[in-house]
């Protein structure tokens, strides 16, 4: 997986851009509910946790100057937004979960170990990268990453990882892929899976093509033991990373996933679409 150490004030981070994305997220939460937030009971604790500790803890403490706690630390105010929230959840962890969403870029999925393995219990994902959120709640990561290719070969190490994670020994690690559009919020059409249809080569505006890339992280809470999957998007235009001389090293990249041990991830990864208008550009 190619992971590394986190840290705790790692987990949240916030950019220049902030209020911006997280005003678009708070639009998306209106626009498509259930789609992009959920819970099932077994989760209600996780969300509960994770939600006091964020709003309680760990923003007023790491960015004192956007987040402030009231005199009696049972509100929390977000500066940058002008709204407040309470430190302790209030009414059913959807609310909560919502809550999680505009105020933080962070997407978020809640797991618990189950018999079957990993379950996921709760979610709030604003930016999915091609696939429908909604379609993982109560699933296991095994049925969650079934249209990945050759997941079989490594999903029992996957469980056993999990498994061993610490409480305070946080994991990071980065996924790319190349979207053809501006759209952070996209329910499909950045992976190819089963019977989708495709057109090999399509004609690509680079202007609207972006490396698309997530900042995942792997958390264990210590109350619930719950594991906490969150991940942060950024996009950066594909003539960005050409003008700056990583051309021929991203065209590299992109042919490997065509050689790598994992067959179909070409596909998988829509680089059917436009991999090759891409590649000939980035070396051009």
């Amino acid at each position: 997986m190619a992971i590394q150490a986190n840290t705790p004030s790692e987990l949240i981070t916030i950019d220049e851009d902030y209020l911006d994305r997280v005003t678009h997220r708070r639009s998306i939460i209106a626009t498509h509910g259930s789609t992009v937030h959920g819970c099932i009971p077994e989760g209600d604790a996780a969300v509960r946790e994770l939600y006091t500790y964020l709003l309680s803890e760990q923003l007023p403490k790491r960015f004192p100057t956007i987040f402030k706690l009231s005199n009696d630390n049972s509100m929390c105010e977000n500066l940058a937004t002008g709204m407040s929230f309470p430190t302790l959840p209030e009414g059913n962890m959807h609310a909560a979960l919502r809550v999680l969403g505009e105020t933080v870029e962070e997407d978020i999925f809640l797991l618990q170990e189950t018999p079957e393995g990993h379950r996921s219990v709760a979610f709030m994902c604003c930016f999915p990268a091609g696939f429908d959120p909604s379609s993982k709640l109560g699933k296991t990561l095994v049925e969650i990453h079934a249209p990945v290719p050759s997941y079989e070969r490594i999903g029992s190490s996957m469980e056993k990882f999990f498994t061993k994670l610490e409480v305070g020994k946080s994991v990071k690690r980065t996924n790319w892929s190349v979207q053809t559009h501006t759209e952070l919020f996209n329910c499909q059409g950045n992976h190819i899976t089963g019977d989708d249809k495709y057109e090999s080569d399509e004609d690509v505006d680079i202007e609207k093509t972006f490396l698309r890339i997530e900042l995942q992280t792997l958390t264990r809470l210590p109350k619930t033991r719950a594991i906490l999957f969150s991940f942060k998007t950024y996009l950066y235009p594909v003539r960005q990373i050409k003008d700056e001389g990583l051309g021929p090293a991203f065209a590299d990249a992109i042919e490997g996933l065509a050689k790598g041990n994992a067959p179909g991830m070409w596909t998988y990864k829509s680089a059917v679409r436009w991999g090759s208008s891409v590649i000939a550009y980035l070396r051009s």
